[in-house]
């Protein structure tokens, strides 16, 4: 570490002193190795308690160097919402994390996250294996918590790929949880990125989770909920989501198994149906090899005057009459055209007369 991760860390030991004081003390001092060695008088000017001090100032060194030590054999690393290597989105939520702890490397690519119940069907941890597997196959990482079930099934499909995920904490870094998780936690840890926002050997109790959760939706430009029961964990990342502007999927189940009542309520209220892994792709990455290297093989089978048609769908969705005006044709002529690219696949009709690319 260096002499800021350092400076860091003695600061986010000190108990009661959170995201909000980090965020106080960075505001006041701008740096934080200055914050680490300024004195009451400046701390308390900076907003922070009485009580928050005095522990500041109380704090043992052993017990600060067994720690740095620990973490230091853990190859953790401490990085600041004031990074340049801080995950731009996460950064922009209204409420990021002042620090991350990080064990590994945070990979480069997009991001997008996979969560569900802990009792998941057998069904339901097979289809988030092959979604997870498809998406990590288009460079798409894919982040989850690390808990049994849905998470385990997401993590594992992204790995069984070489592709890269995320897994998201709701204890300190240096604590694997669940313990049955140690081999995948290890696996996550050599290649990708395991995180907490949490100090050192906190454990995983309840109310951390919300937090986690926050930060898994923030890292992620989608939210997938697999199994989710009305009051299920889950559904926290899903109003997350939503907070945060992401787009929200969820996979429909029978109406009887309560496994399906949360995610069921969230298509009601508007949620991404996914069935397969092509569904989000098409939402959110549409330009994808896989995608692209269909809708070239299909163009590739058309006659004129349908491959005009649907090379004006190329860049974005259109509506009927700007197809008509820049193709040439009769509205009666497009429309048989549309029809017959809908019926094959490779267009979708949207609301109001506007017509897209379809998802094969």
């Amino acid at each position: 570490m260096n002499n800021i991760q350092q400076a860091l860390l003695k600061l986010h030991l000190t108990p009661g002193l959170g995201r909000l004081a980090l965020f106080k003390l960075h505001d006041y001092f701008g740096d934080f190795v200055a914050a680490a060695k300024a004195p009451a008088r400046q701390l308390a000017a900076a907003g922070l308690s009485d009580k928050i001090i005095s522990a500041y100032l109380a704090q043992s060194n052993s017990a600060y160097r067994q720690v740095f030590e620990r973490l230091e054999k853990l190859n953790v690393q401490l990085i600041s919402c004031w990074d340049e290597d801080f995950p731009e989105l996460l950064r922009k939520i209204h409420d990021p994390p002042a620090l991350l702890y990080l064990r590994g490397r945070l990979p480069v690519h997009s991001c997008f996250a996979i969560v569900g119940s802990r009792r998941a069907t057998v069904s339901g941890l097979q289809l988030t294996y092959e979604i997870a597997a498809g998406l990590a196959e288009q460079k798409i990482c894919i982040v989850s918590g690390l808990a049994r079930g849905v998470d385990s099934a997401a993590h594992r499909g992204a790995l069984s790929v070489a592709g890269a995920t995320i897994a998201v904490l709701g204890c300190g870094i240096d604590r694997i949880y669940p313990p049955d998780n140690a081999r995948l936690f290890l696996e996550i840890a050599t290649d990708n990125a395991i995180l907490s926002e949490y100090p050192p050997g906190t454990p995983p109790l309840s109310g951390h989770f919300p937090g986690r959760n926050r930060i898994i939706s923030g890292l992620s430009q989608g939210v997938l909920i697999v199994e989710a029961t009305e009051n299920s964990g889950s559904l926290i990342t899903g109003d997350f989501a939503l907070e945060q502007g992401r787009e929200l999927f969820a996979i429909p189940g029978n109406v009887q198994h309560p496994n399906s009542r949360g995610t069921n309520r969230l298509l009601k209220e508007g949620a991404q149906l996914v069935t397969e892994v092509d569904d989000i792709l098409s939402a959110l990455w549409p330009a994808t090899p896989q995608r692209c290297q269909q809708q070239e093989t299909f163009a590739a089978q058309l006659p004129e005057p349908a491959l005009s048609v649907y090379r004006q769908l190329a860049e974005e969705p259109r509506h009927i009459d700007e197809i008509c005006r820049k193709c040439g044709l009769t509205p009666m002529d497009v429309s048989a055209i549309l029809l017959d690219l809908e019926l094959r696949g490779g267009v979708q009709m949207l609301p109001g007369g506007i017509y897209a690319r379809g998802k094969f």
